[in-house]
C-alpha cells in the first residue's frame, strides 16, 4: 500500500479509481479473475465471476487485507463476495498459461521491481480475448508537474515510479494487447485539505474538455489479441447451398417455371 493513500489526496485518487474499476469490470464475464496488489482498492467487487482472488506479495499483508476487505463489506451478502487473499509475485503468478479471464493491476507496475516482466506475466495467464485493467499514476500530468515543483511534499505520490500513458500503451501493443478504453482523472491541484479538493472539483470537467490526457491517474482496459485466431461460427451457419443448386419457392411445384437459383444471369 502506498503511504500517500492515507492522505486526503490519496482518498480522492482512490475514490476515482474505485469508480472507474467498478465500471470497467462490471460487464467482463468469465470464470477466473485476480487483482494484483493494492488491497485498499476493492477492484473486483462489481465483477460477477465465480472465482476471484486478491494477490499480494507478502504474507502479513494478505491476512491484513483479507480482514480489511471483510470489514469494508457493509452486509453479510457483500462479505460473501470478498475475494480471498493469496501470496504471489506479480512477475511469477501461480496460474497456468491462458487460465484467467480478467487481471486487474492497480498501481502494480509502480511497485514491481520489473514492471515489464509483470506485464508479460499478465499476458501469459490471460486467455485470448481476456481483459487487463491497469490503474496508474500519469507522469506526464499536472500532478507530475506539481511533484517536480514541490519535491519535498510528503502528501504527493512519488511519480518517478509511475509509467506514463504513452509508454504503457507501447508496452501493451508489443505484448499483443489492444486498448479497448482509457480514462484520465484527477486534474485538480493536489492539496492535503479535503475542503480545497472539493472546491477544485470544477477542474475535473475542465480537464476532460481541455487537456484530457494530462490527468494525474489513468485507468486502461486492454484486450489480449492472438494473431491468427478467429471465432468458430456454429456448424449450421457455415453450411450453405452449393453454387448453382436450385431451391424451390414456397407454394410452387417442381414442374412450375418459378424456381430460383443463387446463380443470376449477368
Amino acid at each position: 500500500m502506498h503511504h500517500w493513500t492515507d492522505t486526503a489526496l490519496g482518498h480522492y485518487l482512490l475514490d476515482w479509481e474505485q469508480q472507474r474499476c467498478d465500471e470497467a469490470v462490471a460487464d467482463i464475464f468469465g470464470y477466473h479473475a485476480v487483482q494484483l496488489g493494492m488491497p485498499a482498492l476493492q477492484g473486483l467487487r462489481a465483477n460477477r465471476m465465480p472465482q476471484r482472488w486478491l494477490a499480494l506479495d507478502k504474507v502479513g499483508e494478505s491476512a491484513a487485507a483479507q480482514a480489511a476487505n471483510v470489514a469494508q463489506a457493509t452486509d453479510e451478502s457483500a462479505s460473501k463476495h470478498v475475494p480471498p487473499a493469496l501470496v504471489a509475485d506479480a512477475t511469477a503468478l501461480p496460474f497456468s498459461e491462458a487460465s484467467l479471464d480478467l487481471v486487474l493491476m492497480p498501481h502494480t507496475l509502480e511497485t514491481s521491481h520489473d514492471p515489464h516482466a509483470a506485464l508479460r506475466e499478465a499476458a501469459r495467464v490471460l486467455v485470448p480475448e481476456g481483459r487487463l485493467v491497469v490503474c496508474g499514476l500519469n507522469t506526464l500530468s499536472l500532478l507530475g508537474l506539481q511533484r517536480r515543483v514541490e519535491r519535498s511534499a510528503a502528501h504527493l505520490p512519488d511519480l518517478s515510479l509511475g509509467l506514463g500513458y504513452w509508454r504503457l500503451r507501447d508496452w501493451l501493443q508489443l505484448l499483443g494487447f489492444e486498448i479497448e478504453a482509457v480514462q484520465f482523472g484527477c486534474y485538480c491541484p493536489a492539496t492535503q485539505n479535503a475542503r480545497w479538493l472539493a472546491r477544485w472539483q470544477f477542474m475535473e470537467k475542465l480537464g476532460h474538455r481541455c487537456w484530457p490526457a494530462f490527468g494525474g491517474v489513468y485507468c486502461i482496459v486492454a484486450v489480449k489479441r492472438v494473431q491468427g485466431m478467429r471465432l468458430i461460427s456454429p456448424s449450421w451457419r457455415s453450411k450453405s447451398a452449393p453454387s448453382g443448386v436450385q431451391m424451390p419457392v414456397a407454394n410452387k411445384r417442381p414442374g412450375d417455371a418459378a424456381w430460383c437459383s443463387d446463380e443470376f444471369p449477368p
